[in-house]
């Protein structure tokens, strides 16, 4: 199989040296396991995917698929014995079409260089998970990865029109369309779409996209002394048919981290604070700002404030995308736990997740995309402390359940790979998963793609 690569491949394209391999053998997801692969490939083209695919498909060897490998559930994991190939040269935008709304990308353009080349064609590219400026749209794809403006505009999968794929037998497939509408046989483009490298590797995206946005946006802080509070006020939201274009959650122990990390100056003395933020046009933004304002107040906020002050926004935002790193760089070992609840049933998630968290004497702390139910408790654990680690586990474990009990999911954005297949085969059942498994023994008849991930 190396022959044939080697025969098939420029010679920079393929890395065999254990000291060059090893940094691409796992994503960020630390309590993950990960094999070792034999070999990684960095393929510029279709073509190479498609011939280092087929190669390792006569000899019945692993393909493991990765990007930037800033995946949370350890879905880019090498196996052991596997090819890792990975899309970090593919990053050309191959086009942005103005007049019919869209662009076409190679699997390794970074999800922040997208947005920027739209908006300089006053387009938009919405999706914008916390890791845009890092991720790919590749591995965005893979995972249907969401993002703070999500609860309004939509995920990953609601922009993707078209792929190309290489099957697990090398041959290259166009699956979807370039038109506004389409129902031609089934939507095996959504099927991709967050299947985490286990039915083909995508080589080409085609993303529709969205005017810029021109309003500026106002913002609404509210203050709450607990958890609880805060999933009330989401619920008023909600229940009030509001729709912000962003609401998040962030509670004190991020906040601290982020000021420790960054000295951003940020308040820390409630127990979290809930970010909404509106982009409707004048005077629309302003009643919707003071209805959220409202319902933050109603909902027991210790203080409620309302800004248009673009740069005061952004700082608070900013918190919330670093939150992960923030605790990352203090060098305790970082478990994210990724579940989504009904909006109805948020606040009854956060006080069992305080609930949890104190029964396992175990820190966690608190991000969400609270608008949509979408939690990220993080687990934080001092390294080479092994009873606060089996301690971590067990609480992990719990979230997901309570999760589950609460007609929650598993996973909202981060994906299934390694750290949630135990989790899903919960939630599914034994109906559903055994029609999963009929998909990939069909589209992978000899499990060579990303094996042991998602249904494995």
């Amino acid at each position: 199989m190396l022959a044939e690569l080697r025969a098939a491949l420029p010679a920079d394209q393929l890395l065999t040296d254990p000291d060059t391999v090893a940094p691409y053998a796992h994503d960020e997801a630390e309590w993950a396991d990960h094999g070792q692969p034999v070999a990684v490939v960095r393929p510029r083209s279709t073509a190479e995917v498609a011939a280092a695919v087929a190669a390792c498909a006569r000899h019945r060897i692993p393909v493991v698929t990765r990007g930037a490998g800033t995946g949370l559930s350890g879905g880019a994991n090498a196996v052991d014995g596997c090819v890792l190939l990975c899309t970090e040269r593919m990053r050309e935008i191959v086009e942005i079409d103005e007049a019919e709304r869209l662009a076409v990308v190679q699997p390794g353009v970074v999800n922040d260089d997208l947005r920027a080349a739209c908006a300089e064609r006053g387009l938009w590219y919405p999706p914008d998970p916390a890791s845009a400026p890092w991720s790919t749209i590749g591995g965005n794809v893979a995972t249907n990865a969401g993002g703070l403006c999500c609860v309004k505009y939509g995920v990953t999968r609601d922009y993707v029109l078209a792929l190309e794929v290489v099957t697990a037998s090398g041959e290259v497939v166009r699956l979807g369309r370039r038109t506004a509408k389409g129902v031609a046989g089934y939507d095996l483009v959504g099927l991709m779409v967050g299947s985490e490298g286990t039915l083909g590797v995508i080589t080409e995206v085609t993303v529709r996209l969205r005017p810029l946005r021109t309003t500026a946006p106002r913002t609404v802080v509210g203050f709450f002394d607990t958890l609880a509070e805060c999933g009330a006020a989401v619920a008023a939201v909600t229940a009030q048919g509001l729709q912000p274009a962003a609401f998040e959650l962030i509670d004190r122990h991020c906040l601290r981290a982020v000021n420790d990390w960054r000295r951003a100056g940020l308040p820390e003395d409630a127990a979290a604070l809930l970010l909404a933020q509106t982009d409707l046009p004048e005077p629309a933004a302003g009643a919707e700002a003071e209805a959220i304002h409202a319902a933050f107040v109603g909902a027991g906020a210790s203080e409620a404030m309302m800004s248009t002050d673009p740069v005061e926004a952004e700082a608070l935002f900013e918190a919330r995308r670093l939150a992960y790193p923030a605790f990352e760089q203090r060098g305790d070992a970082l478990l994210t736990e990724d579940v989504c609840l009904p909006r109805g049933r948020l606040a009854e998630m956060l006080e069992r997740v305080e609930e949890i968290a104190a029964r396992n004497d175990t820190f966690i702390a608190n991000v969400a995309h609270a608008g949509d139910g979408n939690l990220h408790p993080l687990i934080i654990v001092p390294h080479r402390d092994e009873a606060a680690k089996a301690r971590a586990q067990v609480a992990f474990d719990e979230i997901v359940d309570a999760a589950i009990a609460l007609g929650g999911t598993v996973t909202g954005e981060h994906g299934v790979g390694l750290l949630k297949r135990a989790g899903m085969r919960k939630e599914l059942g034994p109906g559903a998963l055994a029609m999963q498994r009929a998909v990939k023994a069909a589209l992978d008849p000899h499990d060579i793609l990303n094996p042991g991930k998602v249904v494995g």
